[in-house]
């Protein structure tokens, strides 16, 4: 592999010289300035090649990478270079980026002193999941008198896998634990009555519930005591993602079953923040993955491995088979949260029986997404009759969104549409809600 190159100055002066040859053609005098100016520059490019080739690692270069990357986010990565050579040393990097980003035109300038090192940082944003190879770091060094350039190639391959986005799951659980979740949006539901999870009996103090009064405590004890009732905890909530061919559909370079898994893995982590009991279902034509509710240690990390393996198959996704595994499999009244895709009236109709179905023995959360594509062609303004028919049609396709929520909401299915920025957002709005209200 070739390690040596001539800077541009190099072939300007070699040229000057070439042209000096050629007016000694006419001017003989101008010959032995020619010759004298081209062995000086063979001495200087000789002597620049010894400085810059007189160590074997003149360059030493390594890569720090997170042992998991997160989709959709911002991962920092650092490169560290040190300058062996004594004197300083000017540097072009390239780092061989995974194939997944098509980054062609990657390089990153740094200047060294001697014997001096520096770090590099940079960020990648992954947009699919899976396995991403960094290869090997390439260092061109300038040597002092600028006019030869040496390549160090290190080997520096390593493989990371890339998972769905536990930076936006950390980020969400650190607001909830800190009971600051409207920093991220969430709204802040009112608490309307209150769980019959009884936690013990305490002595009435003023404000307290009347209602709560233990007459047979205040019997014995000979003073009021009251029943104190603490939030019901341990729900089941379960995140059900469809794996079918509508959630292929790109939004900014992502899937929109890129976004339901992510989202999944907030929802989760944050039931488990509240208490409540976190499962996973993924489906397609046949039931894929299930993990049944539980609150375990490590619960997180089995849906998150899981979440990481899925892919879809372009196939129709079988409701009536999901409906059976959670009539089979999920024992007791749970919440649900379908996240799926309909684009036509036609499409959940002929699924409505088995969401009904479900929801008779679940509290069920369809979860469809807005399709953001044509909001833009509603707002444009129309300057020609194709362009009406096209506006019209656009907006006939976002009236039928909303018309899915209603139909949903009438056959006592809870539906929310929501754009995929807005997805997790919004989701977990509508937990802490069912919450709140003791839905669930």
């Amino acid at each position: 592999m070739q390690s040596f190159y001539l800077n541009k100055i190099v072939y300007y002066t070699g040229g000057a010289i070439a042209l000096l040859f050629i007016a000694s053609y006419f001017h003989p005098a101008l010959y032995t300035i020619a010759a004298l100016l081209l062995a000086l520059l063979s001495i200087a490019v000789l002597a620049d090649a010894l400085l810059v080739y007189g160590k074997s690692k003149g360059i030493i270069a390594t890569r720090t990478t997170p042992d998991r990357l997160s989709i959709g986010d911002e991962n920092r990565i650092t490169l560290h270079l040190f300058n062996n050579y004594s004197y300083p040393v000017n540097l072009s990097v390239i780092d061989e980026l995974p194939v997944q980003f098509q980054e062609r035109n990657w390089v990153r300038k740094a200047a060294l002193a001697g014997n001096q090192g520096t770090d590099l940082y940079y960020s990648v944003k992954p947009l699919t999941r899976g396995e991403y190879v960094f290869h090997n770091i390439h260092v061109f060094v300038t040597a002092p008198l600028r006019l030869v350039t040496r390549k160090f190639s290190i080997a520096a391959q390593k493989t990371t896998k890339v998972y769905p986005s536990y930076v936006q799951m950390r980020r969400f659980q650190l607001l909830a634990i800190s009971n600051r979740l409207r920093e991220a949006g969430v709204k802040r539901s009112p608490r309307l009555g209150h769980s019959m999870e009884f936690e013990h009996i305490k002595e009435y103090v003023r404000g307290d519930d009347y209602r709560t009064i233990n007459w047979k405590a205040t019997g014995r004890k000979g003073s009021i005591m009251v029943n104190n009732y603490t939030d019901e905890r341990s729900q089941q909530v379960f995140c059900i993602v469809n794996k079918g061919r509508v959630m292929k559909m790109p939004f900014e370079g992502m899937t929109l079953l890129d976004y339901a898994i992510n989202t999944s893995l907030v929802l989760s982590n944050i039931s488990l923040v509240k208490q409540d009991k976190a499962g996973l279902i993924t489906f397609a034509e046949n039931q894929d993955s299930f993990i049944p509710a539980d609150k375990r240690p490590g619960q997180m990390n089995l849906i998150l491995e899981t979440l990481y393996k899925q892919e879809t198959r372009f196939l129709e996704a079988d409701y009536e088979k999901l409906y059976t595994v959670t009539r089979n499999k999920i024992n007791g009244r749970s919440l649900l949260v379908l996240f799926t895709n309909f684009e036509s009236m036609e499409s959940l109709q002929r699924e409505m029986p088995a969401l009904k179905k479900m929801a008779h023995y679940h509290l069920l959360l369809v979860v469809i997404f807005e399709n953001t594509a044509i909001k833009g062609l509603i707002e444009s303004r129309a300057t020609n009759l194709e362009e009406v028919y096209v506006k019209t049609i656009a907006e006939k396709f976002a009236f039928e969104k909303r018309q899915m929520v209603k139909e949903l909401q009438q056959n006592g299915i809870l539906g929310i549409l929501t754009t995929p920025q807005q997805l997790t957002v919004n989701t977990i709005n509508k937990y802490l809600e069912l919450k709140n209200r003791a839905r669930i």
